[in-house]
């Protein structure tokens, strides 16, 4: 089956690389418009230019961002808007594996781990929340792992934020349906 995207303007997380990235190529195949955020510039550069290379006439846009602060993610949302004109799919990719024993995982490490896959996903699903509703129409997709159902040992604090992530994604999917927003989990495994 075919899924035609023509017309539609995403925003993905992490996606210069990866699983943003392959999510960023099946969207502009299937027509949407879409802005890759990630970190590094270079990385995202060469994934913008490889896209828009491969799909002649392909709108893509590079919007570097640090999605792990309120501020990279409001930048994040409005640089997105402002070159897709809305943003009608949000995909929530970015993120790390940060794992260790629990005694060994300070505080830094939880934060940064919570700010980077949690609070991203809370602040850029809001930046985008009111349009979608406007509109009767959008998307979310918060990429997790089997951790978030599974947690292994020593699988802090990934397990944990995925867990969060997962209870985030139920409560919009609630609360989005009404609005014509569909809101999904994507639980990954090892991916080669």
């Amino acid at each position: 089956m075919q899924i035609r995207l023509d017309g539609r303007a995403a925003l993905i997380t992490g996606g210069s690389k990866g699983l943003g990235r392959a999510i960023a190529e099946s969207f502009v195949e299937a027509g949407a418009s879409v802005a890759l955020v990630a970190r590094g510039r270079a990385a995202l550069d060469a994934a913008r230019a490889e896209i828009a290379a491969r799909f002649q006439g392909a709108r893509v846009f590079a919007v570097a961002a640090d999605v792990s602060t309120a501020e990279g993610c409001a930048a994040a949302a409005g640089q997105a808007m402002a070159e897709l004109g809305r943003v009608d799919i949000l995909v929530n990719n970015a993120g790390t594996s940060q794992r260790g024993p629990f005694l060994a995982v300070d505080d830094a490490l939880w934060q940064a781990d919570l700010d980077l896959k949690l609070f991203a996903a809370i602040r850029l699903t809001r930046a985008v929340w009111p349009g979608m509703a406007e509109r009767g129409w959008g998307r979310v997709l918060n990429v997790l792992s089997t951790a978030a159902k599974a947690p292994p040992a020593e699988g802090a604090p990934t397990a944990v934020t995925r867990a969060a992530g997962m209870a985030l994604t139920k409560v919009l999917a609630a609360e989005g349906a009404k609005h014509g927003i569909l809101v999904n989990a994507l639980l990954v495994g090892i991916i080669e």
